[in-house]
């Protein structure tokens, strides 16, 4: 049953299943909070409380809101935390994989642990090389670039189809109609390009100051970046020594936990297991 924070001007739909520690799930930009649904059971059936947030200017949240960093994503999921009555592991994809970052470092109080999902947790460069060598990676920029320049639905649904590489998972189809009917709302598409435009270098300035365990997950075929483990080991690399490692998901593209949600909610119980408190 969806719910609803009012905060910093707009309104944060949520929903809550389970009982047990407090996880919070965070989707990546142009996505909604039911990308999680097969994640989100998992963990409630091992014994978790699991809210799943729809991004402000995504789903059933607001989307007039005055700015879509992820130092603003971070403050609404500190937030529905302290809402929620915290700690709580932070759990984000993309986008927001930089702003659960900056969650951390900004309440280390209220989050407990981090999992990074195919993060956008630092400032990123053009692989000139992988553009001329890599056509996954290449096809994968041309896609997501021209999605965020164009504020196109079509592009964005051609960069979709790219980022779950193989055999679609089970509602695949349903989940782009739903995404294609939110995205041709009015704003829906800015609120998208000012995403995609919103460089990743306030969480990539606080990964330093991050003081909790960190899991990250890499799609071995993540079309965002020539080498996924490599980035996903430069983000750990910048944070204290001891505090993250990776763990790459084999066969998966941008979105492992909705291509193979099984394996990733093993890795995340596992995860959990040492570092989820009540």
């Amino acid at each position: 049953m969806t719910e609803f924070l009012e905060h910093d001007g707009g309104r944060l739909a949520y929903d809550v299943v389970g009982e047990g520690p407090l996880v919070v799930l965070a989707h990546g930009m142009g996505d909604n909070r039911a990308v999680y649904r097969e994640v989100a059971a998992l963990l409630a059936d091992a014994g978790y409380r699991v809210a799943t947030v729809d991004q402000r200017g995504h789903g059933e949240s607001s989307a007039d809101w005055a700015s879509y960093t992820r130092t603003d994503s971070a403050g609404d999921l500190l937030a529905v935390v302290r809402h929620l009555g915290g700690p709580a592991v932070l759990v984000g994809h993309s986008f927001t994989g930089g702003s659960v970052t900056i969650a951390a470092a900004q309440e280390p109080g209220s989050v407990t642990a981090v999992v990074e999902i195919a993060p956008f947790t630092r400032a990123q460069k053009v692989a000139v090389g992988g553009l001329l060598s890599n056509a996954r990676y290449r096809k994968g920029m041309l896609l997501l670039m021209g999605a965020g320049v164009f504020r196109s639905v079509g592009l964005w649904k051609r960069y979709l189809d790219h980022a779950y590489p193989g055999a679609k998972p089970a509602g695949f189809a349903g989940h782009l109609a739903a995404l294609d009917a939110d995205l041709r709302r009015p704003g829906r598409m800015a609120v998208l390009g000012r995403m995609a435009m919103s460089a990743p270098t306030d969480a990539g300035a606080r990964l330093g100051d991050v003081r909790c365990p960190v899991l990250v997950l890499e799609g071995s075929l993540d079309p965002d970046w020539v080498d996924p483990r490599a980035e996903g080991e430069g983000v750990v690399a910048e944070m204290p020594s001891g505090l993250g490692r990776v763990e790459v998901v084999e066969g998966a593209g941008h979105y492992p936990h909705a291509q193979f949600p099984d394996r990733v909610a093993g890795s995340v119980l596992e995860f959990l297991k040492a570092h989820a408190r009540g």
